[in-house]
């Protein structure tokens, strides 16, 4: 197939075009900075795209059969008035503008598989939540709202919509584990705000083969949770990081801490958490390749 890919040199997008080079698709790439794209990667054709600012240009979607809308300015960050801005426009205009384009060809791609986060559910404590849950409170769910109601514009033009709600992805080279490797290497990670908060988290092979499947799979539609199906709270998550190392886990990180580095807002959103379930991925056949999390860090480490 050929598939456009917005977000494309981001973390999970990168890793989304190399998988689906090595299966033997064609690949095009949105990106604010082509130039600097190619030179990371030559085998994606690049195209120029302000998300927020204008539609993506009509010839990148010459012959395209397939869209991945990964576009999003990222939100582990401090939480100001302006990135606040940037982080809801980023997804809510940006996907406005893809849609948009997309409805004015002649020839549609037959899927779009539309990134979004299980921060649309809020903080639910240790309440199990499946795609079939309201969406919670706080600026994250509202913006997990916004974002997918854009997406949801799509299914006027008749065509297949899947919204993929991502966990914390677990891969060394970038996210929450890119992260928490350093401080653990030294023996002085441990729990976060206590550690009862609940982890719904992935592999990254299986977050890419969720999106795969998604594209692959005419039969998946709609909502789909992608987390393991077996979440676990901070503190377990900590133990398994430190286990996989070989490091002991037992240095907290008081609440204040995330206070002084994200700011109050984001860092009550860092104490809180989800425990999400993928039930409609397992009702329709998707096989977990690591559904236990020392089998997850003990492959990636």
């Amino acid at each position: 197939m050929r598939v456009l890919v917005t977000g494309a040199s981001g973390f999970i997008g990168s890793a989304l075009c190399d998988a689906l080079l090595a299966r033997g698709d064609a690949v095009v790439g949105l990106s604010r900075d082509p130039k600097r794209a190619r030179s990371t990667n030559p085998s994606v054709i690049w195209h120029a795209w302000e998300p927020t600012l204008e539609r993506p240009p009509a010839d990148a979607f010459d012959g395209v059969d397939a869209v991945f809308n990964l576009e999003g300015e990222k939100i582990n960050q401090r939480w100001t008035d302006d990135s606040k801005r940037r982080i809801m426009e980023s997804r809510r205009t940006g996907t406005r503008n893809l849609v948009g384009a997309l409805a004015a060809l002649e020839r549609k791609p037959r899927v779009l598989v539309n990134q979004s986060a299980i921060g649309f559910y809020g903080d639910r404590g240790d309440a199990l939540v499946d795609e079939s849950a309201e969406s919670g409170e706080g600026f994250d769910a509202e913006v997990v709202r916004e974002w997918e109601a854009a997406a949801r514009e799509w299914e006027g033009a008749g065509a297949r919509l899947v919204v993929v709600r991502t966990g914390h992805v677990l891969d060394p080279r970038g996210g929450l584990l890119g992260e928490l490797l350093t401080p653990f290497k030294l023996g002085v990670g441990g729990p976060i705000a206590g550690g009862r908060q609940y982890m719904s988290w992935i592999h990254i092979d299986d977050e890419l083969g969720i999106l795969l499947w998604a594209l692959d799979d005419d039969r998946v539609t709609g909502v789909v949770n992608a987390t393991a199906p077996n979440p676990v709270t901070n503190r377990e998550f900590s133990q398994a990081l430190g286990r996989a190392l070989g490091r002991p886990a037992v240095v907290p990180v008081p609440g204040f801490v995330l206070d002084l580095k994200f700011g109050g807002e984001f860092g009550k959103v860092l104490r809180g958490g989800q425990r999400v379930m993928p039930r409609r991925a397992l009702d329709l056949g998707y096989e977990f390749r690591y559904a236990e999390i020392d089998g997850a860090l003990a492959n990636l480490l």
